[in-house]
């Protein structure tokens, strides 16, 4: 079956999705330990969280980049990751879905959140034909994801460097039968018909 080019996949339960993040040690480390993010976190910057693990070991060079070196799954509800889908701005100018670029300018200033679609990666990192949503967050968003959404918090980055390693050494059945069971996440066109093209 043929995925569609705009779709969210994810980690979820009835009440909750899995995104990913990564940081640096010092933040990785205590966000994983005290199952909240420290005050040394900025909360006055945009955050970026992705619901494809696959898309955050491309980001992160499977947790080796500096800066990005702890991977963290968080989990978080349902109904916080769709307010943020409900009042996002897609963070470009796409003709036909927005009026025109001073419409969307001032959207995407006044929105708390925004929505990037990039090419969804295999095993290898290599970009699929499908995409995947990456959602940051700021200001209102910000707050509360970290006060609110946050059900579980958990360092996943020996998970990343297991896969990384089979993947290494060309044992890509091992490396696949141990990534997070992400599934299509069950979203309204309505929630998401502002930050898409239509088919």
């Amino acid at each position: 079956m043929t995925e569609p080019e705009h779709r969210i996949r994810a980690l979820h339960t009835d009440s909750t999705l899995t995104v990913y993040q990564a940081y640096a040690p010092e933040i990785g480390r205590a966000a994983a330990r005290e199952g909240r993010f420290p005050a040394a976190w900025r909360r006055d910057r945009m955050t970026w969280i992705k619901p494809s693990f696959l898309w955050m070991m491309y980001r992160s060079g499977w947790g080796t980049k500096e800066g990005q070196e702890h991977v963290l799954a968080v989990e978080i509800t349902r109904e916080g990751f769709e307010w943020a889908l409900r009042h996002a701005c897609l963070s470009h100018y796409e003709r036909g879905l927005h009026t025109d670029r001073d419409a969307w300018r001032r959207r995407l200033k006044q929105a708390p959140a925004r929505v990037q679609w990039d090419p969804e990666r295999d095993l290898s990192l290599q970009p699929l034909p499908h995409r995947s949503l990456q959602l940051g967050l700021a200001g209102e968003a910000v707050r509360r994801y970290a006060d609110e959404w946050i059900v579980s918090l958990s360092d996943v980055t020996p998970l990343a460097r297991l896969i990384h390693g089979h993947v290494r050494n060309g044992e890509l059945e091992s490396a696949r039968g141990l990534l997070p069971p992400e599934r299509p996440y069950p979203v309204s066109d309505e929630v998401l018909s502002h930050l898409r093209r239509q088919a």
